[in-house]
């Protein structure tokens, strides 16, 4: 398939994001995993990166389930109302 817009469903949406430390929240609406790879789109702001690592209130998990509330290091900034998709 071409590139361009992104097709696929949201995976996610990010509800709040920690400055200090790089954390954003995100509201899970498929499920995740440790190594996925994803796409965060605000506007015309697009940025990819691999899942290192997530949390479920503040324990380390490999996966989380749809509907999850997770906690990511992100590698970049991002605002609230980000959308997240597979990449």
């Amino acid at each position: 398939m071409a590139g361009g817009k992104v097709a696929n469903k949201a995976i996610g949406k990010v509800s709040h994001y920690y400055d200090k430390i790089g954390v954003a929240i995100i509201e899970l609406a498929a499920p995740l995993k440790v190594g996925d790879k994803v796409k965060f789109v605000k506007g015309d702001t697009e940025t990819e990166q691999i899942i290192d690592s997530m949390q479920i209130e503040r324990a380390a998990v490999e996966s989380a389930k749809k509907g999850a509330i997770i906690g990511i290091k992100v590698d970049e900034p991002l605002k609230e109302g980000t959308m997240v998709y597979a990449a």
